[in-house]
């Protein structure tokens, strides 16, 4: 790939990652993609319980990104990354038990603006992939105030897919299937949670190129003091496979994987009717290898990460 077609496709490439400026720069991820489809931190503010009573419950959410890459490939020329999100969501308890579980279904829909400075100076905005999960099971072990959910989501390629690569704006152009499990401890006011999922992405439909599996764990231990629940949460989110090029690279894009640890807080409120809940993030690490030629050319964001969600029952 010559020099003017790499630095084309870097300029090309979806903002939320910074290429380098050299014809061997390579990324944890293919050049466009942001390295996750869903945010680090998402799901800390949900339990492995069930909802409190069957019916459909609706949800508002804000996702806001502050970060710069970080990584070998961003030693000499750091790329500031905002991303601003707004997210829809509806959920249907219907009531159903299965196994000794209680059946759950949820639809997910989320909308981005996102920017990224020098030397990109670029800015998107559309539909991102939509999010379908048919089937969430949650047990209640017993009185012993554990809970645990497992389920499956699919990320469907629906989203604003634009450019050569179909990354140029905000959609993927390809289908991830998102496992999940949580594992919620609640009494006497606690709620302790671990939320786990892995994103197994399949080849992109433009490229042929396939990212590496991406895990997520989110950790959330709150206490409630009336109706204010507070307290600390951390959240990881890593590659945990190598990618796989193709011909459209001439198989030169160079496997990488990335780490990123955040630390930080949440607060929620309950109104009765409508429960607010805000947390917010900090990267406290963050590392990413893989590069061409014998060159570490790889990059992730680090930064911090805000959300903002209200929940409702209809």
């Amino acid at each position: 790939m010559g020099y003017g077609k790499a630095l084309r496709r870097c300029v090309m490439s979806a903002v939320g990652l910074a290429c380098s400026m050299a014809a061997t720069s390579s990324h944890a991820y293919e050049p466009g993609y942001p390295g996750w489809s869903m945010p680090p931190g998402a799901t800390l503010n949900l339990t492995a319980a069930p909802a409190p009573v069957p019916g459909l419950y609706g949800s508002a959410m804000l996702y806001i990104q502050q970060s710069n890459t970080t990584g070998p490939g961003a030693t000499k020329q750091s790329t500031s990354i905002n991303v601003n999100t707004v997210v829809g969501s509806l959920m249907w308890s219907p009531g159903w038990t299965f196994l000794g579980a209680t059946y759950e279904g949820f639809i997910v829909q989320p909308f981005t603006m996102n920017a990224a400075g020098a030397p990109l100076n670029t800015s998107h905005s559309g539909v991102h992939n939509t999010v379908i999960s048919p089937v969430q099971l949650s047990w209640n072990l017993g009185n012993t105030g554990v809970y645990v959910k497992a389920g499956m989501a699919v990320v469907v390629p629906d989203g604003t897919i634009e450019g050569p690569s179909g990354l140029t704006s905000i959609g993927n152009p390809w289908w991830i299937i998102q496992p999940n499990l949580s594992v919620s401890y609640l009494r006497n006011g606690w709620s302790l949670t671990a939320n786990m999922s892995t994103e197994f992405n399949t080849a992109n439909t433009y490229t042929g190129y396939r990212t590496g599996d991406i895990m997520h764990a989110d950790f959330a231990a709150t206490k409630a003091l009336g109706k204010w629940k507070i307290g600390p949460v951390v959240t990881y989110v890593g590659q945990i496979s190598n990618d796989t090029s193709s011909a459209y690279y001439h198989n030169a894009i160079i496997t990488g994987r990335y780490n990123l640890l955040a630390v930080g807080g949440l607060a929620s409120y309950d109104f009765g009717p409508v429960k607010l809940s805000l947390w917010a993030t900090r990267d406290v690490l963050g590392t990413a290898t893989g590069g061409g030629t014998g060159t570490d050319s790889a990059t992730i964001t680090k930064g911090y990460h805000v959300f903002a969600n209200v929940s409702f029952k209809f």
